[in-house]
């Protein structure tokens, strides 16, 4: 018997395992240089995953010397790949320097 027989295997995470009860209203922050369709864009991207989505739900802050701002977005999620799918699709877009 091999070494590798002799030791139990170990136990892999499930894919889907988090600590968010879903559905829920999860804050997205995402951040990026001013500009003046920053907020519609990132609108965009999120109603591409939760079509109410609107802008009231969304606080804008400016950094101090106005070079950037910062969206905290109040995203209503259903699930983990719901929510994954959106911090990609924030991630990958041109405008976004920072999702958290």
């Amino acid at each position: 018997m091999s070494q590798q027989d002799q030791n139990p295997p170990e136990s892999v995470p499930a894919a889907e395992e988090t600590l968010i009860e879903f559905p829920t209203n999860f804050p997205i922050k995402v951040m990026g240089e001013t500009h003046d369709d920053f907020s519609a864009e990132v609108t965009r991207v999120i109603q591409g995953h939760w079509p109410e989505f609107d802008t009231h739900l969304i606080e804008i802050r400016g950094s101090s010397n106005g070079k950037y701002l910062s969206l905290t977005c109040l995203v209503y999620v259903t699930s983990k790949p719901q929510l994954d799918d959106i911090y990609r699709s924030l991630t990958s877009h041109p405008m976004v320097k920072v999702v958290l």
